[in-house]
């Protein structure tokens, strides 16, 4: 605090954090060439003199609505910020994880992640099962059906059990959908083994994405063979989505009973994409969006089938999903390291408003924070899973828990991030505090 008094600035730390965690709100005086880490320390000192039980923790800063990733002195000349005026600072809980947790070993790739449920984690593997893993870390269901790799898996009621039951719908390469019923209200010491209720066929080539709509009574597919499908989630003769209903012996138990087994067949196709169609969302009851190799984004109107927007942005694209302030930014990633984040509100302009190139190879998946507004969440085949905030452009965590490419991520239970990859294990980091 010595140093020449131009090479210092005076800042006043704020913060919306609850009382133990409030610094005093006088001004001081603090060199110049602190970054984030100093500016922790000095918090962290201000914390403990008023509490001394309080225990060191890292902080991040924000002036004007945008984190500091400069020591403050380039940050104030970046943006053009005086240095004789009082500097308001206010302190964060820094988002990264602090533990990593024992990971889920499988047999194959894992290539699908659902952490929708606060209770289980869904897994999609390149052996052709999924699992459902309960508190991430056993497996208590094996669903059993796909004679090819499982691209894509998905919680249909959203993670919410149904008098002890799950319910969930696969996507996978031998070009099928299944529904399946997971019963949750019998612990075991082994998996149990589960076969699928409900056969979803019309896809001429693999399905690679799927989605759930919001009231959870239809799901959309996205497939190798370029089109979108919509389905029911439940059927009946009557209305046309069962076309068939057939009796069969579980495989694995052939003294077991005959489980009846339904097919359907899709209620609508959208046409418009020329290449894969990667990936789909639905975030709201009558918009899909959808992501594909032909280089652009578009949305559609599901009740008259219609695409009513698309945009091309040069790249093929891998992942997808929408979030942001009431949903309404669309984060894309693909054939090359960048993140992206479009904003649809914006007529007249295909240039990203956010863009995160960090990583160093394709981009894999990325997924907004189900709670927060600014945060989320990408992976990468250069084996790297990391943690972005739409207030600054550097990444507030990479997670280095794979050893190969990294081919799914998602959020679960708001302070973890699960992932699956090329080395045939589910990762999780927690311990993420976002506020």
């Amino acid at each position: 605090m010595d140093a020449d008094p131009s090479r210092q600035v005076r800042v006043r730390f704020t913060t919306k954090l609850p009382p133990p965690l409030r610094a005093p709100p006088a001004a001081i005086a603090v060199p110049a060439d602190l970054s984030r880490m100093g500016l922790s320390e000095i918090v962290n000192s201000l914390l403990a003199a008023a509490d001394t039980d309080h225990k060191a923790q890292p902080f991040d800063f924000l002036v004007d609505g945008e984190l500091v990733r400069l020591p403050l002195q380039q940050f104030l000349l970046a943006k053009g910020i005086s240095a004789e005026r009082v500097l308001e600072l206010e302190y964060v809980k820094a988002v990264a994880p602090r533990k990593q947790d024992e990971p889920c070993p499988h047999d194959d790739w894992v290539s699908a992640v659902d952490g929708s449920n606060s209770s289980f984690i869904l897994t999609g593997c390149y052996d052709g099962l999924a699992r459902l893993w309960k508190d991430a870390a056993v497996c208590t269901q094996i669903l059993e059906g796909h004679s090819g790799a499982i691209t894509s898996t998905r919680f249909i009621n959203k993670g919410v059990e149904t008098e002890g039951s799950l319910h969930v719908v696969t996507g996978s390469k031998d070009r099928s959908l299944r529904l399946y019923k997971c019963d949750t209200s019998v612990s075991m010491d082994y998996p149990k083994r589960v076969g699928a209720y409900k056969i979803l066929r019309g896809h001429t080539s693999s399905v690679q994405s799927i989605a759930v709509d919001p009231s959870r009574d239809m799901l959309c597919s996205g497939s190798w063979d370029s089109t979108i499908k919509l389905w029911a989630v439940e059927g009946s003769e009557e209305d046309g989505d069962a076309v068939s209903l057939k009796k069969r012996r579980m495989n694995w138990d052939s003294s077991g009973p005959e489980e009846s087994q339904l097919e359907g067949s899709a209620t609508s196709t959208l046409l418009g994409h020329t290449q894969c169609v990667t990936a789909v969302t639905w975030p709201e009851q009558r918009t899909i969006y959808s992501a594909s190799w032909d280089h652009s984004v578009r949305q559609w109107d599901v009740q008259t089938v219609k695409e009513t927007w698309n945009m091309f942005c040069g790249k093929a694209l891998n992942c997808l999903d929408c979030g942001g302030e009431g949903s309404s930014l669309i984060a894309a990633g693909g054939s090359d390291p960048v993140l992206r984040v479009w904003d649809p509100r914006k007529p007249g302009t295909l240039a990203p408003v956010f863009q995160f190139s960090s990583h160093s190879s394709w981009i894999t998946a990325c997924k907004w924070h189900p709670s927060s507004w600014f945060h989320l969440v990408s992976s990468s085949f250069d084996g790297k899973v990391m943690l972005w905030d739409l207030r600054t452009a550097w990444p507030l965590a990479s997670v280095d828990s794979h050893k190969d490419k990294v081919l799914c991520a998602d959020w679960w239970k708001g302070d973890s991030v699960i992932s699956g990859g090329a080395d045939s294990k589910l990762c999780i980091a927690s311990g993420i505090e976002i506020v």
